[in-house]
């Protein structure tokens, strides 16, 4: 699986419409641009309504694939866009130029929001250069030192959403700083803890193995040579993180050190939440749309 055969997935799909919070900014109008010509998606563009119909124009941007709603403050943007999908107008909800806080706001609201009994979490796909598949990364962004408990909901959003792009059984290592089980390192007992609940069938549809360090989970010749023989070592599809201190470092060393492409959306909400950063490329927001239409219609 690569971003190419996610995107050609996606764009199989009919009927599908992206809310957009805070669309007068220029990388989301290319985005918007570049998925339309795809025919990936309609539009609900909510801003600013006289310059995201002049970024529109600039960026050629067929009048017939979008929909402009004029509304002012970050806020009220939120909001609306969010209700956009509760009301089932949109399939995917994606953040613009609001600030995170006030967008993730108007997601948990209770009155208008997407919150359900899930907890919500951040999974991340890495396209690297060189390497023949795709890397998942979770949870990078949300949840700042997870529980057991919040670990095992970490991994079945993460795997329900691999699934819904084509992973059968997603390989699933639980990631830290040494292979083997020291009771002073949480990372390792939870690691060890989840590995176990997966063999008994209490997280279910992947495999789970830890705890591993990051070489042996992603290198078979690291593995072998720590003679680690195992169905995820070395092959890992999915990379969980014990805290969001090595996400974050993790995420950003991977984009940065690596130049790797990246499609990364929130899930565990009634709808698929594409959580973009000002500094991603309209490619990359290609990607993350892409994604989480996969995993909202699926």
């Amino acid at each position: 699986m690569n971003f190419e055969q996610m995107l050609a997935k996606a764009t199989q799909l009919e009927g599908c419409t992206v809310s957009i919070a805070g669309a007068a900014d220029v990388e989301v109008i290319r985005a918007v641009k570049l998925a339309t010509d795809h025919g990936l998606s309609r539009f609900i563009l909510i801003g600013d309504a006289r310059e995201i119909k002049r970024l529109c124009d600039a960026e050629s941007v067929a009048e017939a694939h979008i929909d402009i709603l004029h509304v002012k403050g970050e806020a009220e943007i939120a909001k609306r866009a969010t209700m956009a999908v509760r009301n089932g107008e949109a399939d995917v909800l994606m953040k613009g130029m609001v600030a995170t806080s006030t967008f993730m706001k108007a997601v948990l609201s209770r009155e208008s929001g997407l919150r359900t009994s899930r907890t919500l979490s951040h999974v991340a796909l890495f396209q690297i250069p060189n390497r023949d598949r795709l890397i998942g990364v979770t949870d990078a962004a949300i949840h700042i030192a997870p529980s057991l408990e919040e670990k095992v909901e970490i991994i079945h959003n993460a795997v329900e959403a691999m699934r819904d792009i084509g992973y059968e059984l997603p390989k699933v290592a639980a990631i830290g700083a040494v292979e083997v089980v020291n009771p002073q390192m949480t990372a390792t007992t939870d690691a060890a803890l989840l590995t176990q609940m997966n063999r008994r069938g209490q997280i279910k549809g992947c495999v789970v193995d830890g705890p591993l360090a990051l070489d042996n989970a992603v290198d078979m010749a690291a593995a072998k040579q720590k003679g680690i023989d195992s169905d995820v070592a070395g092959q890992a599809d999915l990379l969980l993180v014990p805290y969001i201190e090595v996400g974050n470092v993790l995420y950003k060393s991977i984009m940065y050190f690596a130049e790797a492409s990246v499609a990364a959306i929130v899930v565990g909400a009634s709808a698929p939440v594409v959580l973009t950063s000002r500094a991603d490329t309209a490619e990359a927001k290609l990607y993350s749309l892409a994604f989480a239409l996969l995993h909202a219609k699926n």
